[in-house]
């Protein structure tokens, strides 16, 4: 089961493509952060919907949101995507513990070994105010989470 808006966002720290560490406390009472769980790097719909947020990261800035996308993918494999499809957001790593972020917001697919396609938009005090998915299959559309950032 999915965390629901009006919850508290469960904290987390999970290391970016870069190696550093990235936790959701560092946000809090600073950004609003767009928190986007994918599949696999390297696929089509993932590399399309990150993409998409890269060509409109400038809206997301301009509401003041943090873009953090999570994958089950190895550091060392979210750098390569990372520099390929020329992200400038941090790409978070659940690789080790396996999926364990991915568990705590209820996305991760046990069957296929990988999260969902989940949104969180989360606020500046660290409450889910909005939630986007949909099917392994379909892109979910960034003009939905920029929608829920206007609402803030």
């Amino acid at each position: 089961m999915t965390i629901p808006v009006g919850a508290q966002a469960p904290d987390f720290e999970l290391k970016d493509n870069h190696g550093a560490p990235v936790r959701l406390s560092d946000f809090r009472g600073q950004k609003n952060v767009v928190l986007l769980f994918y599949p696999f790097a390297f696929t089509g719909v993932c590399t399309g919907e990150l993409s998409e947020i890269r060509d409109r990261l400038e809206q997301f800035a301009e509401r003041d949101a943090e873009v953090l996308a999570v994958s089950n993918d190895s550091i060392h494999t979210l750098r390569v995507f990372g520099e390929q499809e020329d992200l400038p957001f941090p790409l978070l790593s659940d690789f080790w513990p396996h999926g364990n972020v991915s568990r705590a917001y209820g996305v991760f697919d046990e069957d296929k070994g990988c999260a969902v396609r989940g949104t969180f938009v989360i606020d500046r005090q660290g409450v889910v105010r909005a939630t986007v998915s949909s099917r392994m299959a379909d892109a979910r559309d960034a003009g939905e989470y920029l929608e829920a950032l206007d609402t803030l």
